[in-house]
């Protein structure tokens, strides 16, 4: 308590406070939607089984619009990229250096989780465990890990898209947007292959409003009026950069977002789930789609209506030391929090005290609260041991510029990263995996870390 409130007191007067608790929001949000909806069975052989509820609960379909909070991440993640990018920038840092710092906080972290997790399958291969139980373990933990895919990749793009931002403004997600409903209509009509890109394009387009958002903090959050809408002296003609923050502006998105969506989904050929159903051809968040990002504009809306009373309520020194303390352990907490789930499960099983109800009965319902706060309690016990890695990672900064080869090794590092985690996300569920990944996917992934973490340590400083 004493940090938290040390890092309160020393909290900049012009830092966007609601930035950092739509993150702790979104992250908590995802966690108790993942926990809310599991369903835990036995199959006929007497083995655990797992799936999501959200297929035999089709009146919750339209509840997604607001549980799928990956819009909201990706948001609060580019105004954050660009504030500490612009902030190295100005003490002399450049892009390479930028990368070094954002990967202290985001690679250590994952690493911890991956190592961990690669130990504990090959311990279990060891002692005679069925290669496919293993990955269906390991691949069932790591489902997180999907989103740090996409979410490392908008990274290492960050600054020279944040250079066509401060060229091209809001024109740049308006270009991503078009490229996303080009990738749906290929998924619609043949071939689905064609599709792929949106996972790179839906994101970088909500990732680019995120510095829009940025560029309006020289306003305070009390001019946020139909005159904030209005273009800055600062903004070459005929260009836009700053995101409209006016309560009407909200309205606007809020509005559009939501009739798009309607018309998208309800009379258009998207799902009206914004989360993975079993069983449904069509998936709006894998690729992103243009249902997705109608969310993302709804998302937006409401994000800027309340953005005022948020204001209010950071301005409190308790709700702000909450939002600090959840921010500097919050990727810590979303990357294990299914494996909580597997140590609860397992820990019941053991002892013969899993309860196994039918989705959507009474007693399933009924199970929904303890369920809820047994994982809470194991998941703040991982984030106990683990979370001082993350929680330290966020101290890490790299000064002066690089050279070429320091730039062209740290983006390799970020590359052999993304491709093991890639790989293993790309890898069947029930592939038959003694160390629970493929053996590429482990070696590119600590290849990409090793790299990434001697340049931090000041390894190849001479370019």
């Amino acid at each position: 308590m004493r940090r938290l409130r040390q890092l309160a007191e020393r909290t900049p007067a012009g830092r966007e406070r609601y930035v950092d608790l739509l993150r702790a929001l979104a992250i908590t949000l995802v966690i108790i939607g993942h926990w809310a909806a599991a369903v835990i069975e036995h199959d006929p052989g007497g083995r655990i089984t797992g799936h999501s509820a959200l297929g035999d609960l089709r009146w919750a379909y339209p509840l997604t619009w607001l549980a799928q909070v990956m819009p909201v991440f990706f948001l609060v993640g580019g105004y954050a990229n660009a504030a500490s990018l612009t902030r190295l920038r100005a003490r002399g840092g450049d892009a390479a250096g930028w990368l070094l710092d954002r990967s202290a906080r985001l690679v250590r972290p994952t690493s911890v989780l991956v190592l961990v997790l690669t130990a504990a399958a090959a311990v279990a291969w060891l002692r005679g465990a069925d290669p496919t139980r293993i990955r269906e373990v390991f691949w069932f933990a790591t489902i997180p890990l999907w989103f740090l895919v996409a979410y490392l990749a908008v990274v290492t793009l960050t600054p020279p898209m944040y250079a066509l931002h401060r060229r091209f403004g809001l024109a740049v997600p308006l270009v991503l947007v078009a490229l996303v409903g080009l990738g749906d209509l290929g998924r619609l009509t043949g071939p689905e292959e064609s599709s792929y890109g949106n996972y790179l394009f839906g994101w970088l387009a909500v990732h680019q409003l995120g510095f829009a958002w940025h560029d309006t903090r020289a306003a305070p959050p009390a001019a946020a009026d139909a005159d904030a809408d209005a273009p800055s002296d600062h903004e070459p003609p005929g260009v836009r950069r700053q995101l409209p923050v006016s309560r009407r502006a909200g309205l606007v998105f809020l509005a559009g977002g939501l009739g798009a969506l309607v018309l998208l989904t309800v009379l258009g050929p998207w799902p009206v789930a914004m989360l993975k159903v079993p069983g449904e051809r069509l998936d709006n968040a894998a690729p992103p789609s243009l249902a997705l990002l109608a969310v993302a504009a709804g998302q937006l809306g409401l994000i800027l209506l309340l953005r005022g009373p948020a204001h209010r309520l950071l301005r409190r020194t308790g709700p702000w030391q909450v939002v600090i303390g959840v921010n500097l352990v919050v990727l810590t907490v979303f990357l294990w929090h299914l494996t909580a789930a597997i140590v609860l499960i397992g820990l019941l099983d053991a002892t013969g005290t899993l309860p196994t109800p039918t989705v959507d009965s009474a007693a399933w319902w009924a199970w929904r609260l303890p369920w809820l706060l047994l994982l809470t309690v194991v998941l703040a016990v991982l984030v106990v041991i683990v979370g001082p890695v993350e929680a330290r990672s966020g101290r890490h900064r790299t000064t002066g510029r690089a050279g070429r080869a320091r730039a062209a090794l740290t983006v390799a590092g970020y590359a052999a990263v993304v491709a093991g985690l890639l790989i293993n996300s790309a890898t069947p569920q029930h592939a038959p995996e003694p160390l629970g990944t493929p053996v590429p996917a482990l070696l590119a992934y600590v290849a990409g870390a090793g790299v990434l973490r001697l340049l931090r340590s000041g390894w190849a400083t001479r370019g």
